[in-house]
């Protein structure tokens, strides 16, 4: 049986969740990273995509961006934006979609600003199918 570690996603204003799963998948920059117990210590950015947080039941959220921390059996994600992935639906995910569409027309958008908004877009049509 998988050991299972602490976590918590954190915003400014609240704690989002929190349990104690057995793996966390998160989406850094370096690409989709698993994270079982005992991972060696790990801090990193978070680039748009989907958490997905498995123990006794699978949870999944949606984000835009943030850092992660992994030391000690002890994860925390500090973000402004983690939404669970139930709580989207189809009309709100267009919405977001179309926000983002029309930023990245912008003309004085940067090449930081255009990744981050293509894997929003990229991310959200996922979820919507």
């Amino acid at each position: 049986m998988s050991k299972q570690f602490k976590f918590e996603i954190i915003s400014p204003e609240k704690i989002i969740y929190s349990s104690e799963p057995n793996e966390v998948v998160i989406p850094s920059y370096e690409g989709y990273m698993t994270i079982l117990y005992d991972h060696s210590a790990l801090i990193t950015f978070l680039r748009p995509g989907v958490i997905e947080v498995k123990g006794s039941e699978t949870k999944k959220y949606f984000i835009e961006e943030g850092t992660v921390e992994f030391s000690n059996n002890k994860m925390l994600i500090l973000t402004n934006t983690a939404i669970n992935i139930k709580e989207l639906n189809k009309g709100k995910i267009d919405k977001m979609i179309e926000l983002n569409e029309k930023m990245l027309k912008e003309e004085d958008i940067n090449d930081k600003k255009k990744f981050i908004l293509s894997h929003k877009v990229e991310v959200l049509r996922m979820i919507n199918q």
